[in-house]
């Protein structure tokens, strides 16, 4: 079969579908309306079912928008299966003001596409659909669909597949919910970092006292907290607790110029920490305070603050037990007494990260998949962000090997405005798809006849 010209015989109908399913808002958020997600729901479905999918179900958890559930059984009682996963909701669009067109009107821009969730994750589903599309239904393995439909905000979906694994049971999997480190360079993503969140508290006064009268002796709780934060950093912005796991980075990584582009930092500004970026943003520790509770500037009163508070957001090793790296983060903090004063540390959620085992027959298919389809080397990277379905499915199937690749790219903006996939990447996904389920099936047949 030529995967290539099928693929791009099958490319203005795929983009048709995914405009259809971008313009619908379905934002799984607390005060968004429930109607758009079902809508993208039944959108899903029966694309999937019109694909020639034969078993297409939903399935309902407590306060979670629905799951697309679909199945293909293998070929022949021999031929592997291969779990599919992607994610039909989307972020909110945030300020309408920012977007250069309406973010629920799939818009063309040079090469693609722009919309909410277009490139987050409408593009893997419909990559998913091309593949089978492309092979009439009828693909060489066995296929289980899985498309959540409340990925963003989170759900009772992530700890659902430990409770009944022999729905998930699968070889391998693919989880559509990534991209390539840049346009035309295929990734395979090895690695996502952990996550955790906690909330230290400075109070030194009953209530707020006259800075003249007071300021010099009385402490001010927001000197406190800021002396605190200050240590959680050395002079070149590394992350300076003790405990958190920092490895070598040596798989592929952005340049420079790439990131400051893509975090838009200010000309005249320097990045953090120091070494290789793969190692500050997928192989090392991030933390970042993500709220501050103070006075505000512009109601500011000449007085000495009694309290403040922060939100720290935690990254960690893709492979840091999270309570291990949450502990790290809270005994340094309660460690500081800021002039004498104490902190009171409070510890949030936590979520693991993962670490794909590579070297694998899955993982030598998609190499040779992914090289067909862009006509060039596989990268390696990672993610600093989390995805906390993986690890439930990895805890359902430990056995099967894990793939995370798809159709996005580090520039196309996904959870900001002007979201936008690159049609080019879309076709070479379908490409990669398809030939990833013809080379797995490939080695799997041959070596049950080993």
């Amino acid at each position: 079969m030529d995967l290539e010209a099928n693929a791009d015989a099958l490319m203005d109908g795929l983009q048709a579908d995914l405009e259809r399913l971008a313009a619908i808002p379905s934002v799984a958020f607390p005060g968004h309306p429930q109607e758009p997600v079902l809508q993208a729901h039944d959108l899903v479905a029966a694309l999937l079912r019109d694909a020639g999918v034969p078993v297409v179900e939903r399935i309902d958890l407590p306060d979670t928008a629905p799951v697309v559930w679909g199945e293909i059984p293998p070929p022949e009682p021999d031929a592997p299966t291969v779990l599919l996963y992607g994610h039909y909701d989307v972020q909110p669009a945030g300020d309408p003001a920012l977007w250069l067109s309406p973010p629920f009107e799939p818009t063309p821009v040079p090469g693609g596409l722009r919309a909410r969730g277009i490139a987050d994750d409408k593009s893997n589903v419909m990559a998913q659909l091309g593949m089978i599309r492309l092979y009439g239904g009828r693909p060489p393995v066995g296929l289980k669909v899985v498309i959540e439909g409340q990925e963003e905000y989170g759900s009772a979906f992530d700890a659902y597949p430990p409770t009944d694994p022999q729905r998930f049971a699968c070889d391998a999997m693919v989880i559509a919910d990534l991209g390539n480190l840049r346009p035309g360079t295929p990734t395979l993503t090895t690695g996502l970092r952990g996550a955790a969140e906690l909330t230290v508290e400075v109070r030194t006064l009953a209530e707020p006292r006259h800075s003249g009268l007071f300021g010099g002796a009385a402490p001010d709780a927001l000197l406190v907290l800021l002396h605190a934060l200050a240590t959680l950093h050395d002079a070149d912005g590394n992350v300076a607790v003790p405990g958190l796991r920092r490895d070598p980075w040596e798989g592929a990584e952005s340049t420079e110029g790439e990131f400051r582009d893509l975090a838009a930092v200010h000309d005249d500004v320097p990045l953090l920490g120091s070494g290789p970026l793969g190692g500050r943003l997928w192989s090392g520790p991030a933390v970042t305070v993500i709220g501050l509770d103070a006075p505000a500037v512009d109601q500011a009163a000449s007085a000495v603050v009694p309290y403040a508070r922060a939100r720290l957001n935690l990254r960690f090793h893709p492979l840091q037990d999270p309570h291990d790296a949450l502990d790290a983060l809270a005994r340094h903090l309660l460690a500081q007494r800021p002039f004498g004063v104490p902190l009171t540390v409070t510890p949030g959620d936590t979520g693991p990260g993962f670490q794909a085992r590579t070297g694998g027959p899955a993982y030598r298919a998609a190499m040779t998949a992914l090289r067909e389809a862009w006509g060039t080397p596989v990268s390696f990277a990672a993610s600093g962000a989390s995805i906390p379905l993986v690890n439930g499915l990895a805890r359902a199937v430990p056995q099967a090997e894990v793939l995370l690749f798809g159709a996005m790219d580090s520039m196309c903006n996904l959870h900001a405005p002007n979201e936008r996939v690159l049609l080019s990447e879309l076709r070479n996904t379908v490409v990669a798809m398809a030939a990833f389920l013809r080379e797995y099936a490939a080695e799997h047949r041959a070596a049950t006849r080993r």
